[in-house]
């Protein structure tokens, strides 16, 4: 058998598009750092004055969300559990309403920097410290996460220098966030975004090309069960159904789109209510393409190693590996077109840490050093560059921690995925019920947050029964083949193998019965889960302390006038009935959703005083 692919494999092209990338993202965060009168203030570098459009914003949120996991990650989930995933799809959609009509409205009209200054307004300081510390705890550790898993992988296929890409990437993404603020971390996403996209439609188009059209694509992932789009089945031990995609994935992404201070930083950033509805939307678009093209990407991936799978073979050593060894696999002989995917990669790296460390620095600030140490606005500007710094060099480190976890490297992440879903629960709990109190969400915090790390770690201890996971076969039969376009010559001459020979036998283990049913939720439903207990609790104990004598002041939950859809009703009323006087239907739309954000107050000081 030749050995997997060396760092003779990744030319020096290939070198050149990669630290291309690099160069060009550090230039953008120094461009903003050096213009127009620099970062001159803590609004300025936090939130980018508030003065952003909905365009770039949009595609900054995106690439936010689109980490190297969705690039390496995202393909080898359709390669091996099939296409199913692709019904996340339905779940941003509904996340993106949610998000928009929801929490959206709320958080702008406070013109709040920092999403838990809200939760002191509405519950009490101690939950907003509480708040705080979960989300730097879970922020961090995952943003370290980000930076090694990927390079681990590609280092192991590329040869790629291990601690070489992780040092370069998290140098350069700190230097452009601790000089350039918010504007370098959206202008950065978006030259990102295009990078990513790019990536994956190197891989796409030579993929169709060798196997003869989309034509082929679809019908090998038809045969080999990868089609498997509608399945409807309730069960939520069921790792994807139609159930727990849509539901749990809505309520997971919801989790990160509509109260995580990395997302929420970019809402508030815009100049007006109009510009952070329309990003939200927008962003929706380029999910959509990015997720189309990833799913798409593994059915490439299964179409052209149906017959050799590389890990069932023990060419690569990790499923993570199989998709940059694909790309030296059928672009090697492309110069830079490879180092082009490992830039896509890498961009998704540089686009979740940066927006990660600017809104590390930007809670630090708002939450834990402004409220307690008198600073001047021009200290608090440079405090928050020392901030980014500071977080750029922790999350380097804990890139060299998760080198040290091992196995535990996907129990960490699921971990701190599971933080999300209480959160999501109390953030509910204050937007959308007047009575909850701060005991209630106190109270519900620390319940949601316990019934979700009960169910998580013991997930971890008792992995899910193979007949709720569902792998599809991996099969190797055709390993001693030549595969076409300059392919690596394989001769290993194994016997077929399948999913079976990798599941341990479970009815030989002695597993309680928490295992098999409890701790084998899916793990999308841990979310919903942890939201949905911190609700029920959070009512209930704020029910029994008073909390319907609850006076709370105006603005603080959701009222119909903050929907869409009534706005959108009354103008359309007041157009029919002739009452608006001289306005017509877009003057009533524009006036409706305008600057209600508290923070311009002092720069619409032209506007008259009711």
């Amino acid at each position: 058998m030749t050995s997997t692919p060396s760092s003779t494999s990744f030319s020096a092209w290939d070198y050149v598009v990669f630290t291309l990338m690099l160069v060009i993202s550090a230039g953008i965060g120094l461009y903003f750092a050096f213009t127009g009168g620099g970062q001159r203030s803590s609004a300025d570098f936090l939130v980018g004055g508030r003065s952003m459009t909905a365009v770039p914003v949009a595609l900054s949120l995106t690439a936010s969300f689109m980490s190297a996991i969705t690039v390496l990650g995202t393909p080898v989930e359709v390669y091996q559990y099939g296409a199913i995933f692709i019904l996340i799809c339905f779940a941003y959609v509904l996340m993106v309403v949610v998000s928009s009509e929801i929490f959206l409205p709320i958080f702008y009209r406070l013109g709040i920097t920092s999403t838990y200054e809200y939760l002191e307004t509405r519950y009490n300081k101690v939950i907003r410290l509480i708040g705080t510390v979960l989300f730097i705890i879970q922020t961090v550790l995952y943003t370290g996460l980000v930076i090694y898993a990927p390079a681990l992988a590609l280092n192991q296929v590329t040869g790629v220098d291990l601690w070489g890409a992780v040092i370069s990437t998290g140098v350069i993404c700190t230097l452009y966030c601790t000089f350039g603020g918010l504007k370098a971390v959206v202008w950065t996403d978006v030259f990102q975004v295009g990078i990513m996209l790019a990536g994956l439609l190197a891989v796409i188009v030579q993929s169709v090309l060798l196997q003869g059209g989309v034509s082929t694509i679809i019908s090998d992932s038809y045969q080999g069960g990868r089609l498997n789009l509608w399945d409807f089945d309730p069960n939520p031990l069921r790792r994807h159904t139609f159930w727990t995609i849509v539901v749990g994935g809505t309520f997971l992404w919801t989790s990160v789109y509509g109260i995580n201070q990395a997302q929420v930083q970019r809402y508030i950033s815009c100049k007006s209510l109009f510009h952070a509805r329309m990003a939200l939307y927008i962003n929706l678009v380029s999910l959509l393409a990015i997720t189309l093209c990833a799913v798409f990407s593994g059915l490439c991936l299964y179409s052209v190693y149906k017959n050799c799978d590389p890990w069932t073979a023990g060419v690569v050593s990790a499923q993570d590996q199989l998709m940059p060894y694909l790309v030296l696999d059928i672009l090697k002989k492309y110069p830079g077109v490879p180092g082009l995917f490992v830039a896509s990669a890498y961009s998704g790296t540089l686009s979740t840490v940066s927006s990660s460390v600017n809104a590390l620095a930007a809670v630090t600030i708002t939450d834990l050093m402004r409220p307690y140490l008198s600073l001047s606005d021009k200290q608090l500007s440079w405090a928050s560059k020392g901030m980014s710094l500071f977080y750029g060099v922790v999350c380097i480190g804990m890139a060299g921690l998760a080198s040290l976890m091992g196995g535990m490297l996907q129990a960490a992440i699921s971990i701190v995925g599971v933080i999300g879903g209480p959160l999501l629960g109390l953030f509910s709990l204050a937007v959308l019920f007047p009575c909850a109190n701060s005991k209630g969400g106190l109270a519900g915090l620390l319940c949601g947050l316990a019934l979700s790390l009960w169910v998580c770690i013991g997930a971890q201890i008792y992995h899910p029964l193979s007949e709720n996971n569902r792998p599809l076969d991996l099969l190797t039969y055709g390993c001693n083949l030549t595969l076409p376009a300059d392919g690596l010559n394989w001769t290993i001459g194994l016997a077929e193998r399948t999913k079976d020979d990798f599941v341990l036998k479970e009815e030989n283990l002695d597993r309680p019965w928490l295992a098999d049913n409890w701790y084998s939720l899916s793990y999308l439903y841990f979310c919903p889960m942890g939201t949905l207990a911190v609700i029920i609790v959070g009512l209930i104990v704020s029910v029994f302390t008073g909390g319907r004598q609850l006076k709370l002041q105006p603005g603080l939950t959701l009222s119909k006038e903050d929907l869409t859809c009534y706005k959108a009703y009354n103008a359309f009323k007041e157009k029919i009935t002739g009452s608006s006087g001289k306005l017509d239907l877009a003057q009533e739309l524009e006036k409706t959703f305008g600057k209600t954000n508290f923070a311009f107050c002092d720069v619409e000081s032209s506007a008259p005083t009711p």
